[in-house]
């Protein structure tokens, strides 16, 4: 197994990314530690992937809360010893459907804001932790850095999140932390993407699935990457076999984004 006994840390575990990505380590046999906001779905996932094996708690954290981060952090490392991975699922809140030019101020630096403030806490607080053993994984997700029509603030906010990914490695490397990003082009099967999905197809004034084609349509492989899929590129970059890749965007959009 690509994971095993590694210590894992999921913030917005109950979402459909982070629940993804939390059975997907877990077959890898990472052992979890899962929190965020609505502490009953991270029960109920932590209660679904102890059935595999591996150990898996649930906590009530606020990612905006750095205080509330570092106890939970502090806690886990106290009492496994490490923190081998995290990673940060955590939703940015953005208002999509309408253009730039008629958005309020406010709508549009949501989910920059928001992006900002979690990311940057829970990635600091971890890797100075995993800092001090020589060794550490931390992962978040973005969309490529492709200009769409309607998505506000969203995509700004991912390349602020690259951004900093890209800085912290440049710092904690050598210090043995690495900084991955999946870049990832919408996963219909996620309940929050075909939601936006609709909006854009309603702003575009065409139907879901005539949006959706056309979408899947620029994509080499003809579709657009599930969100499983999505979750066990995580697993492989956050296992020793991807040891010497840091500040890195790994692709996994099906082709819709093109590396050059």
């Amino acid at each position: 197994m690509l994971l095993e006994n590694e210590r894992v840390v999921i913030y917005g575990a109950g979402g459909a990314i982070g629940s993804a990505f939390s059975r997907a380590f877990a077959r890898e046999g990472a052992d979890l530690y899962l929190a965020g906001r609505n502490v009953a779905s991270v029960r109920a996932l932590a209660d679904e992937v102890s059935a595999i094996g591996v150990t898996a708690e649930a906590a009530e954290v606020d990612a905006l809360d750095e205080a509330a981060v570092q106890r939970h952090l502090d806690d886990v490392a106290g009492r496994t010893h490490a923190i081998d991975v995290l990673f940060d699922a955590i939703g940015m809140d953005d208002v999509q459907r309408t253009l730039l030019v008629d958005k309020p101020v406010e709508h549009f630096v949501q989910p920059i804001l928001k992006a900002m403030r979690t990311k940057f806490v829970t990635a600091r607080t971890a890797a100075r932790k995993m800092a001090q053993r020589g060794s550490g994984v931390i992962m978040s997700v973005t969309v490529p850095p492709t200009p769409m029509l309607h998505n506000g603030g969203f995509g700004v906010a991912c390349a602020a999140v690259e951004a900093l990914w890209r800085s912290l490695a440049l710092e904690f490397g050598p210090r043995g932390v690495r900084f991955i990003i999946l870049r990832s082009a919408g996963s219909p099967d996620s309940p929050g993407v075909g939601e936006t999905f609709e909006r854009h197809a309603q702003a575009e004034r065409v139907s879901a699935d005539d949006f959706l084609s056309d979408v899947t349509r620029r994509t080499m492989l003809g579709r657009l990457p599930t969100v499983p899929e999505v979750a066990e590129a995580a697993a492989l970059m956050a296992s020793d076999r991807a040891s010497a890749m840091t500040g890195v965007m790994a692709n996994v959009t099906s082709g819709f984004w093109v590396d050059v």
